[in-house]
């Protein structure tokens, strides 16, 4: 296993637990639109692409609407909702000697807000979120554009870590090392995101995992 050289993070139940947040602002806008609202259950299982690419075909033409009564309710009640992952903290903290970046599809002005709440502007040398690049995920875009703004290219040894099989097919395409954290039992499991063509080149069970790999790290490869 080759020691990276930066180390990129997805942020939503990969460092942040946002799920009951996410939820709770989504049920707004399609209580609004008179659709039923969906368990914090369903939110996990329907949720997939940032809100450009899944509101035209859940709010069709009216979706620019949803989209800024959701970014509106976010906006007032997201950090009300904010916890962290199991892990995430000591997980960020073994990563601190590594060049790092969010790449989130998260609404980026949200992202920064939760970022510099919990007080960890200084953890990231860039924050993507959805809107940010030309493209979100599971286009390469964004993460080519956080590879930009903190001076490195992409490659084998930048790691992307994410928990979903989006996140896997974006660092794919970005020719980064597509690293998973958890069992993706969302996207249906390893087999699922095998067979979707998202299996990770590297599998790590949980954020605490992968805090005892790279503190484990003095240099070289191992």
């Amino acid at each position: 296993m080759q020691r990276p050289a930066a180390i990129l993070f997805d942020w939503d139940n990969t460092l942040i637990d946002g799920w009951i947040g996410i939820a709770a602002a989504l049920n707004v806008v399609l209580a609004a639109w008179g659709k039923p609202t969906w368990t914090v259950a369903e939110a996990r299982q329907r949720i997939r692409a940032s809100v450009r690419d899944s509101f035209p075909d859940l709010f069709g033409p009216d979706w620019r609407d949803a989209a800024r009564l959701l970014r509106t309710t976010m906006a007032e009640q997201h950090l009300n909702h904010l916890a962290l992952m199991p892990g995430a903290e000591a997980a960020l903290a073994a990563a601190a000697p590594w060049p790092g970046a969010v790449v989130s599809n998260k609404d980026g002005s949200l992202l920064r807000r939760e970022v510099s709440h919990l007080g960890w502007d200084a953890r990231f040398g860039a924050l993507v979120g959805a809107g940010d690049a030309s493209a979100d995920k599971p286009h390469p875009a964004p993460i080519w554009h956080a590879l930009g703004l903190i001076g490195v290219n992409p490659g084998a040894t930048v790691w992307y870590v994410g928990d979903t099989g989006s996140d896997m097919q974006a660092a794919r395409a970005a020719g980064c090392t597509a690293v998973l954290v958890g069992d993706a039992a969302h996207d249906g499991g390893l087999a699922a995101l095998d067979a979707a063509n998202a299996a990770p080149h590297l599998h790590i069970e949980s954020a605490s995992a992968l805090a005892v790999l790279l503190g484990g790290w003095t240099g070289g490869e191992t």
